[in-house]
């Protein structure tokens, strides 16, 4: 049951740049129009655990709802998902070990961990089995990290790491219990 983070960051370690932006993950020529294996990796999962501030940029984009996998969104504050999100959206909060044994008994069992802040509360509460992150050969000098203050250390194991358009490099980390 892998909670999975696959996510790309800046050299410096960044997710959005000091303005909460993320117009520089697409500043590199991509001439084949690549995916980078999102597509196959959004195959593999049955779900999408997404924090607010993801949502909001996610839906603040000109396309239509990129994702055809049930999102659970954490929020304390919104009340409903928006209308036309309605069946693709799902609001959840409390604790974040109980939102995942809720969605695991409802076979919901490989989850994409997205955003930054979840990502960490996630880190925080040593539930995040895999990662794949994508560094992108910038250096951003703040923003918003990727991990956060931990209590304890977490130990990983190097899976694998696959060079993109001769400037990107993809690693897959596995958990070390």
């Amino acid at each position: 049951m892998p909670n999975i983070v696959y996510i790309a960051t800046s050299l410096d370690g960044y997710i959005a740049d000091q303005n909460n932006q993320i117009d520089w993950l697409h500043d590199l020529p991509n001439p084949e129009g690549s995916d980078f294996g999102f597509a196959d990796f959004m195959n593999e999962i049955d779900a999408l655990v997404m924090g607010r501030n993801t949502f909001d940029m996610v839906t603040s984009f000109d396309c239509e709802w990129p994702y055809t996998k049930p999102v659970y969104l954490l929020s304390t504050t919104l009340r409903s998902v928006p209308e036309e999100y309605q069946g693709k959206v799902f609001l959840v909060n409390g604790e974040i070990q109980d939102i995942v044994a809720q969605l695991n008994r409802q076979g919901l069992n490989r989850l994409y961990i997205d955003g930054g802040k979840t990502i960490q509360s996630f880190l925080e509460k040593d539930l995040i089995d895999e990662m794949i992150i994508t560094t992108i050969p910038i250096v951003l000098g703040g923003g918003i990290p990727l991990f956060g203050t931990l209590s304890t250390s977490l130990k990983f194991k190097h899976l694998s790491a696959t060079r993109l358009l001769d400037c990107l490099v993809k690693n897959h980390y596995l958990r070390q219990r």
